[in-house]
């Protein structure tokens, strides 16, 4: 029987006074790659650091590995932020970032485990070379990688992705989108990713989580990216007619 990872039911979310998501209901599983697609202010993020346990629910459930959010073990985790908040100019190297992601802290000198593990993740996503870059100098893409690289080297069973491409070029998000993908397959965890990009949604997630303040939909591609479900949630269309097209209605 496959592991439930995330499951909410009825999920409200509020922030100060605002509600910032309602009635969100989902099951995830260790073998589910999940996209959440929506306009924004949507309350993209704001799932995401419910599951974390930033965010409290107002009302409904949710359980992360069959726990409270805030309450399972925090190394079964793996949490690639979009805004990266440490400071460029620290003299340290990526593999110095990566092992950041087990301690918690920035080592004055990298235990032989750690580096063991900061040196197999970075492998594992075809970044060996960018281990002993100075981050400053790292590109947005490469800096993208090293970061999934550190939420990779705790060997998590779900991964938490808040717009994983941005500041990455086009030719350069296909790669990461596979590379995930073939990651997710490997190991056999869950990945949640927070995205604006419908087209990857559409040909890499298993399930969609669309929103609009609520919950749109929720399930495969095919169902949750047709074109009534895109004008509820977004008011229009646009440029996804190319993603649900054909395929969809094949």
């Amino acid at each position: 029987m496959t592991e439930m990872i995330v499951e909410s039911r009825g999920m409200d979310v509020r922030i100060g006074e605002h509600l910032a998501l309602r009635g969100v209901s989902v099951a995830i599983d260790a073998q589910d790659f999940v996209a959440v697609l929506g306009p924004n202010g949507s309350g993209k993020s704001t799932f995401i650091k419910s599951l974390l346990g930033i965010r409290k629910l107002a009302a409904g459930s949710l359980s992360i590995f069959g726990k409270p959010p805030g309450q399972s073990d925090p190394m079964s985790i793996g949490y690639v932020p979009q805004i990266k908040t440490f400071d460029r100019t620290f003299p340290a190297l990526s593999v110095d970032l990566v092992a950041n992601g087990l301690t918690g802290r920035w080592p004055g000198r990298i235990s032989k485990l750690a580096l063991s593990r900061a040196t197999e993740a970075l492998s594992h996503i075809g970044a060996d070379h960018l281990a002993n870059k100075r981050i400053g100098s790292l590109s947005g893409g490469e800096l993208q990688r090293v970061y999934l690289a550190r939420a990779l080297v705790r060997r998590p069973r779900l991964i938490l992705l808040d717009e994983p491409a941005t500041g990455i070029d086009v030719s350069g998000e296909a790669d990461f989108y596979d590379l995930l993908e073939a990651y997710r397959r490997e190991q056999e965890l869950a990945i949640v990713m927070v995205t604006h990009d419908w087209e990857a949604a559409f040909h890499h997630a298993s399930r969609i989580l669309l929103l609009r303040g609520e919950q749109v939909a929720f399930g495969p591609p095919q169902t949750a990216l047709t074109e009534d479900r895109l004008r509820e949630a977004f008011g229009h269309v646009g440029h996804a007619h190319s993603v649900y097209g054909s395929e969809a209605h094949d």
